[in-house]
């Protein structure tokens, strides 16, 4: 079982359908023709059964019937007063008138004889007289000495009505009259002092008319009556002797002096039959018939074997189909394990087709949708990682004169407030903390708050370049300052909003940074007062953010506010970013949109 098992877990998938099918068909297949055939022989053998009980109950009655007649015939003839008178009378006189005796012959002896003639299934009636006085009159008056020349007749025997069974019927050599062979006889003697003579009855007829079957029998089927002495009774035939050696197999199954009957099948000799017995109580003997199911057996295991060749060949049929139209079925799915396959192998160009809106159609597009989702991650991977590198590389060469920078912007420091210019000393204070944050390399995200006081140093330098003040409103809810967000991300929008909408209009303004809660992601909106833009403006900026437009590297173009939507997407994800609205001559707002981390 185990083996079977493994075998069928190392099968490929649609060899495992195919087995299924096939043995979800082939299986109940199996077990309703076992069945069947099985139901085919029983149904043989009840009715062979049902048949040889038949036949075995008719064959009884036609021998209660012979039987009947031969003792009716015994009766009428015991009956006879005149033709017993006559006997006596003969046998008493000194002389017999030949008158008499003819008249008697005519008589008496004819209706004998048409009685005989008047019922074909008697063969014979003969009386054997002791007396010699009186002449033979054949066919039916003998002398007792005649009886000499049957086997079956003993001087001493005391029986007064007995059967005689299957002898030869002649009482005259062969030379002179032709023997009738298989005859049956029901003897009755006649002694007593009421009739005042001796006398014997023979009433015959033949085997096959008191005993039909027992010569009807062929290869098939055999019958045959056991008299009280156990002497078997049958026609002619070369396959007796394997009849009588079932026979005496079937006497051994039945108990002795039973008074049923019986109806049954057996084996004999490994050879399949239907036996029927009933004894015959006039007999003392039984009647037994024997059917061979042999052939009927032989015809079920042709029509089995029929069916097994055409059974196998439409199995092997429809394994094959099964088998093709499985591979039909599932013909996209191995389409499916080729791409996965080749990817594993690296090449990430190759997709699945899809010509179906089943459910493998289905994994098929789902499949496509990830490995885009994969190829395009795996640019962004790049395009970030080529980021971080141009990013250290400018890192690395800004840090060469960090320090170089930092201590000159030291001494004019303590120059300005040696000279009492504490502007000077301010401005040049925010612009050390500027470069400081600018030119200090962190390869991860830095906080809102960071960022924002970087916008504010910031501010405070572009201050100093105009004659008017651009203020800075800030209403940001606590939890968002500790939100990371990517560095010189916000920066570039408050430059943006400076140099392309405050900038023209030259007064003072203000710009407003307000934050947002979410419930998994918070917004920070940045809004100026400047020279806003139209429905258009905002469109076409919008696609350059997005990069639906090829942008420039000359200002304007909108290249910083992509570069900060391309290195958002890239920390946080498709979802997040940034979006414009603006209105002409009132305002724009710049939302970005970052993930809400709570700790």
């Amino acid at each position: 079982m185990r083996k079977l098992k493994k075998l069928f877990s190392a099968m490929k998938l649609n060899h495992k359908i195919t087995v299924l099918i096939i043995g979800t068909i082939v299986i109940p297949m199996v077990i309703l023709s076992v069945l069947l055939f099985k139901n085919m022989r029983e149904s043989i053998i009840k009715e062979k059964v049902k048949n040889v009980e038949i036949s075995i109950n008719q064959s009884y009655n036609h021998i209660q019937k012979n039987v009947e007649l031969c003792h009716m015939s015994t009766q009428v003839i015991l009956n006879s007063e005149g033709f017993w008178d006559k006997l006596i009378e003969f046998q008493d006189s000194e002389v017999i008138d030949k008158s008499e005796i003819i008249k008697f012959s005519k008589n008496d002896v004819r209706n004998i004889e048409r009685l005989v003639n008047s019922n074909p299934y008697l063969y014979q009636i003969r009386i054997y007289i002791a007396t010699k006085k009186v002449p033979e009159m054949m066919p039916v008056l003998y002398h007792m000495d005649r009886l000499d020349n049957f086997d079956w007749y003993k001087e001493d025997d005391t029986r007064k009505i007995f059967w005689n069974f299957d002898y030869d019927g002649t009482i005259f050599p062969y030379y002179v009259l032709k023997p009738s062979k298989h005859i049956v006889s029901l003897t009755t003697r006649v002694k007593g002092t009421k009739k005042k003579v001796d006398a014997l009855i023979e009433v015959a007829t033949k085997m096959d008319v008191l005993f039909p079957d027992i010569y009807e029998a062929d290869e098939e089927q055999w019958t045959c009556f056991v008299d009280e002495y156990g002497t078997y009774f049958y026609g002619e035939g070369d396959s007796n002797q394997k009849w009588v050696e079932f026979a005496e197999g079937v006497f051994k199954t039945i108990p002795k002096n039973t008074k049923e009957s019986y109806y049954y099948n057996m084996y004999l000799d490994e050879e399949p039959v239907v036996v029927g017995y009933i004894p015959l109580d006039q007999f003392n003997g039984h009647l037994l018939k024997i059917v061979s199911l042999k052939n009927a057996f032989q015809d079920i295991n042709e029509r089995r074997n029929v069916f097994l060749f055409g059974f196998t060949g439409g199995v092997a049929i429809l394994i094959c189909a099964a088998n093709f139209l499985v591979q039909l079925v599932l013909r996209d799915f191995y389409r499916v394990i080729h791409t996965v396959t080749k990817v594993k192998e690296g090449d990430l160009s190759i997709r699945v087709p899809v010509d179906s809106s089943n459910e493998i159609g289905q994994l098929s597009g789902q499949i496509n949708d990830m490995m885009d989702t994969i190829t395009c991650l795996m640019e962004d991977q790049l395009k970030r990682e080529l980021l971080v590198k141009d990013s250290e590389i400018r890192a690395l060469q800004n840090q060469i004169n960090a320090h170089f920078i930092y201590n000159v912007l030291e001494s004019i420091k303590m120059m300005a407030e040696i000279e009492e210019r504490y502007d000077i000393s301010d401005a040049v204070t925010s612009l050390g903390k500027l470069l400081r944050y600018s030119m200090k390399w962190v390869s991860k995200n830095v906080t809102v708050r960071e960022e924002v006081d970087y916008i504010k140093n910031y501010l405070a330098l572009i201050n100093l370049r105009f004659d008017y003040e651009i203020y800075l409103s800030i209403n940001m809810p606590e939890i968002i300052w500790s939100q990371e967000i990517p560095k010189m991300s916000l920066q570039p929008i408050i430059e943006n909003a400076i140099y392309h909408g405050i900038e023209e209009i030259a007064e003072d303004t203000s710009i407003y940074m307000k934050g947002i809660l979410f419930e998994d992601y918070c917004t920070i909106e940045i809004t100026d007062s400047g020279k806003g833009m139209t429905e258009e403006e905002v469109r076409i900026l919008q696609q350059k953010i997005s990069g639906e437009i090829e942008t420039s590297g000359s200002s304007g173009n909108g290249i910083g506010l992509k570069n900060v939507q391309d290195r958002i997407k890239i920390s946080f994800g498709e979802p997040y970013g940034i979006s414009v609205a603006s209105r002409k001559g009132l305002f724009t707002k710049v939302i970005v949109k970052i993930p809400l981390i709570l700790t």
